[in-house]
């Protein structure tokens, strides 16, 4: 009696696209909170997010494309309320 299954060779591990619709999502969400509150680190984290399920296949590319978006937009505001405001950091 076996308990597991034979080995068959060589496994390719793929990124399942449930892992890449997630992080889609996580993108577009952490990229909307980042133009509210820290913009510095959820611009770049949305950015990274969207990236990345482009490139394991996900089948939300409009989240993961508005993630990137908002990532971008994350970081333009903090540079121009910085520029407006003369300092390093901004607050409402």
């Amino acid at each position: 009696m076996h308990l597991t299954a034979p080995a068959t060779g060589h496994v390719e591990a793929r990124p399942r696209p449930r892992d890449a619709d997630g992080m889609a999502v996580a993108s577009f969400i952490l990229g909307l909170l980042g133009l509210l509150v820290l913009n510095l680190f959820l611009g770049p984290v949305a950015i990274v997010l969207a990236a990345v399920s482009l490139l394991r296949g996900t089948r939300r590319r409009g989240r993961a494309f508005l993630g990137m978006a908002l990532g971008v937009a994350d970081i333009v505001v903090l540079v121009l309320a910085m520029r407006l405001t003369d300092t390093v950091s901004w607050s409402l």
